[in-house]
């Protein structure tokens, strides 16, 4: 697997050209919380054609390859949106697309594969983590995308970084989710190419916090973690091929709870209509509660593709079991 290097903004912009007549950029919104030190706007990659990022990225990935490596179709590793967005472009491009998904992937994701004609590959997690970090390679003819290390998906990620700049020139702080880093350092990417004094922190749930045990320790390490039923961040450890990405790019980490995103789910349907899951609310929940969130924040709403019974659970004052 080859190393990614941080996107540059010629390649980020290619992307956003290659997008633009398949999606509609995303709105940024203020969330007006009537807080002193500070001012929150919502970036909803919730409104995309998924209802998640994802969908950025894949389809970047897919049309700036050509068409003979995507004859005998594609496939990717992913615990939901990636599996999701993949599926959504290979349907519009026409081309045979295969998701490796663990069984405790949302079902609603899961749904919308198969719903967009993609195979799901139920595979286990340990075998999935393998998969995202490279150590192992399905024997499979499709072309495999690596939904965190593939430079086309960091370019395409990085779409959202530029539209943030574009919407909010003298942004402050820029929250976002980090699962495996693809969007955090796609972002990243573009908000310090623009505005260098921007603040970058990647948000993390309590429960599975490996950027913040790398930055402790100064070096990537294996942690121990709880299930939660937050699926689409946090991980045994970070994926090597990235970390020195982003590592350069972010100022710090942010870890929140389940009560802290529980309760920016319940806000941001309350406040602004906004559905959201918790990987997406994560970066809100610390835009309420963290110290480093200060003057214009941005937060990457990542997606809102929960299953309906978890998402009563919350509204109805819960946290939905793991």
């Amino acid at each position: 697997m080859n190393a990614p290097h941080r996107p540059t903004l010629d390649e980020i912009a290619a992307a956003r050209a290659r997008l633009a007549p398949h999606m509609a950029r995303t709105p940024l919104l203020r969330l007006d919380l009537g807080l002193a030190d500070r001012q929150i706007f919502l970036k909803l990659e919730t409104l995309s054609p998924i209802g998640a990022f994802k969908l950025r990225p894949a389809l970047n990935a897919l049309l700036s390859r050509d068409a003979d490596a995507l004859r005998k179709g594609v496939a990717t590793p992913s615990s939901g949106n990636m599996a999701y967005g993949m599926a959504w472009a290979a349907n519009r491009l026409g081309v045979p697309m295969a998701a490796y998904m663990y069984r405790g992937a949302p079902q609603t994701k899961i749904d919308g594969v198969r719903r967009l004609g993609g195979e799901v590959r139920f595979i286990s997690m340990e075998t999935w983590w393998q998969y995202i970090i490279g150590a192992e390679r399905p024997d499979f003819p499709e072309l495999l995308i690596n939904p965190v290390t593939d430079q086309a998906v960091l370019a395409g990620n990085g779409s959202i970084g530029m539209e943030i700049l574009e919407d909010l020139p003298d942004v402050d702080c820029v929250l976002t989710p980090y699962g495996g880093g693809s969007m955090t350092s796609g972002v990243a990417s573009a908000v310090k190419a623009l505005r260098p004094q921007a603040r970058i922190f990647a948000v993390e749930d309590e429960n599975a916090a490996p950027v913040t045990a790398a930055l402790a320790a100064g070096c990537i390490v294996e942690i121990e973690t709880r299930r939660s039923f937050i699926k689409s961040i946090g991980g045994p450890s970070l994926v090597p091929q990235l970390w020195p990405v982003a590592r350069e790019l972010i100022d710090g980490a942010i870890t929140v709870s389940l009560e802290q995103v529980t309760e920016a789910m319940r806000l941001l349907f309350a406040k602004a209509k906004v559905v959201a899951e918790g990987a997406g609310a994560a970066s809100v929940a610390a835009a309420m509660t963290s110290e480093h969130a200060k003057g214009k924040v941005v937060c990457v709403v990542s997606g809102g593709n929960i299953d309906a019974a978890a998402y009563a659970t919350v509204l109805g004052g819960g946290i939905p079991a793991p």
